[in-house]
């Protein structure tokens, strides 16, 4: 998507946002800026609503931009018999794969057959068999089983003495944060008000209805209400905190289940594919390659502490490392050669009786007889099937806005017919970064995350200077632009993904690109420190889980 001088306006300053924000009356008032509030800002929008948004952090600071970043059809569940989820968001595959091609991108999932395990060749075989039938799977990418030595051949790093046989399914890798980023800009060029570092106190009642917020400015500590006919609470693990203000909280709640992630150098884990195996006590582990990275996980297990620090411990690093261990053949994978982390939380519909991995991943909305509409559970592939559903209890009470629209509007960066433009695209972007004097094999990177944006970055670029800063540079400049970055940390996390993926040269940067931060929003030299200083202790915090070296 190209952007105008006035749709940059409306994207990029926080200022102008939050007076419309203070200034209108909305139909639609989202709270919350993961890529469920994201998508239900797009959904009511494009119908018509006038919306406004918030976000008390960043935008993806919670659960979306710490998910196993896969939009998958969920292969998982039907040991549940959750047969409409799988149909639902096996099919939603496929069309947010339509809506940004770069960013959502095909990925062959390998699954190995092991002895004794959880699923032989049989069950294995008839699994896929449902879940290409209830995902529509294109006959191209329907499963395929093999034997013990396509299985070993398809990945050698795996245990032959264990491995009988495997399978090879599709799914689509993404990232969640940019899918989230997206969103909210192509709903703020239709019209949506947003601002993130925003939090919403409490609700504002009329009549016995919820009819806004009121809420403070996390940078300059104002207080202003919101109105809006309809508040939508999407606040992912933190939804039951706004429930409880509005005095609707009752038996149905949140279960908060925390999933761990840990990133290690390609050449120390070099997987030839993406896999999905067994851990020993029966949950699943992803193993999936991602540029000049391998990261593997999760770990699905209650947590029951502060919301706002979700913290990776010891154990958590354990359980991993000796599950990748066991599976891969002389990996031998230790503590200290983890290069980055992350831990999320997923707010799961509670149902008593069940583990953390057993609880349905089916979203659920709530209304209060205030009227605030609150959602949670779901995955993140289902994200704009569960923003229809929530924005059509909207239509059908203020009585306006049509049908959904979304299965048909573009993202940022999409301006290619299918997937194959896309590789053809990274040729293009390969060539002008050699033009340039810039490194060749981050094309890759730039079309995944930015699709044609990319084009509007490389003007960016400083004519000097070292080949990995000028680039960086580039895509801050454009980040503080035209995607509302407030904090240094907002591009170098959620905007890129660099503190997940490339934090060795990050790390290496990040005194020269706070500098050039600070320039560009007006930052002082105090402040320009103080951020500093916080954001490589977040880097440190990253790799250093209290581990002995030895570990």
């Amino acid at each position: 998507m190209d952007y105008s001088a006035a749709e940059k306006a409306a994207l990029s300053t926080r200022e102008a946002a939050l007076s419309k924000l203070k200034e209108t009356s909305f139909d639609v008032l989202v709270i919350g800026g993961g890529i469920t509030g994201a998508g239900i800002a797009l959904d009511a929008v494009s119908r018509g609503l006038s919306v406004g948004l918030i976000e008390k952090g960043d935008y993806a600071s919670g659960t979306s931009s710490k998910s196993t970043k896969l939009i998958h059809g969920g292969l998982r569940y039907l040991k549940q018999l959750e047969l409409g989820l799988v149909r639902e968001v096996g099919k939603e595959r496929a069309n947010v794969h339509h809506l940004a091609p770069h960013l959502v991108q095909p990925e062959k999932m390998f699954i190995p057959i092991i002895k004794d395990g959880q699923m032989g060749k049989m069950t294995t075989n008839m699994a896929l068999l449902v879940y290409d039938y209830l995902a529509d799977v294109d006959d191209e990418d329907k499963r395929k089983m093999l034997g013990q030595k396509e299985a070993m051949a398809a990945e050698p790093m795996l245990r032959d003495d264990w491995v009988t046989g495997g399978a090879i399914y599709a799914e689509y890798r993404t990232d969640d944060a940019r899918l989230t980023v997206e969103n909210l800009k192509t709903a703020s060029a239709l019209g949506a008000i947003t601002a993130n570092y925003v939090m919403a106190d409490d609700l504002v009642y009329s009549g016995g209805k919820a009819a806004g917020a009121k809420v403070h400015d996390a940078l300059t500590k104002e207080t202003f209400e919101i109105d809006a006919k309809v508040v939508i609470s999407a606040a992912g693990p933190w939804v039951d905190l706004i429930r409880k203000k509005d005095k609707s909280l009752n038996d149905k709640r949140i279960f908060h289940a925390k999933g761990v992630h840990l990133v290690v150098p390609r050449e120390r884990f070099p997987v030839q594919q993406s896999i999905y195996f067994d851990l020993p006590d029966g949950r699943m582990c992803f193993a999936i390659p991602r540029d000049r990275c391998t990261y593997f996980g999760t770990t699905d297990t209650p947590f029951k502490k502060d919301l706002d620090h979700v913290g990776i411990t010891a154990d958590d690093v354990m359980y991993l490392l000796e599950g990748v261990n066991r599976m891969f053949e002389g990996l031998n994978l230790k503590a200290d050669e983890i290069e980055s982390s992350w831990a999320g939380l997923r707010p799961l519909i509670f149902e008593d009786g069940k583990s953390a991995s057993q609880m349905s991943r089916k979203d659920e909305i709530f209304e209060s007889d205030s009227g605030l509409l609150s959602i949670a559970g779901g995955k993140l592939t289902g994200y704009r099937k569960m923003s229809e559903r929530i924005v059509d209890k909207v239509v059908a009470r203020l009585g306006k806005g049509g049908e959904t629209k979304t299965q048909s509007i573009a993202l940022g960066g999409n301006g290619f017919k299918d997937f194959d433009g896309v590789i053809a695209y990274r040729s293009v972007v390969e060539n002008i970064l050699n033009e340039m004097d810039l490194p060749q094999n981050r094309a890759a990177y730039l079309v995944h995350l930015y699709g044609k944006q990319v084009e509007s970055i490389l003007k960016l670029v400083p004519p000097e200077g070292n080949a990995e800063l000028r680039l960086a540079i580039a895509e801050l400049r454009f980040a503080i632009n035209i995607e509302q970055v407030i904090m240094l940390e907002d591009w170098a996390v959620r905007r890129t993904g660099r503190m997940y993926f490339d934090k060795t040269i990050l790390d290496e940067l990040l005194p020269q690109l706070s500098q050039v931060f600070a320039e560009l929003s007006n930052q002082s030299e105090t402040d320009r420190i103080a951020s500093l200083t916080a954001l490589q202790q977040l880097s440190r915090a990253h790799q250093d889980f209290g581990i002995p070296i030895s570990a």
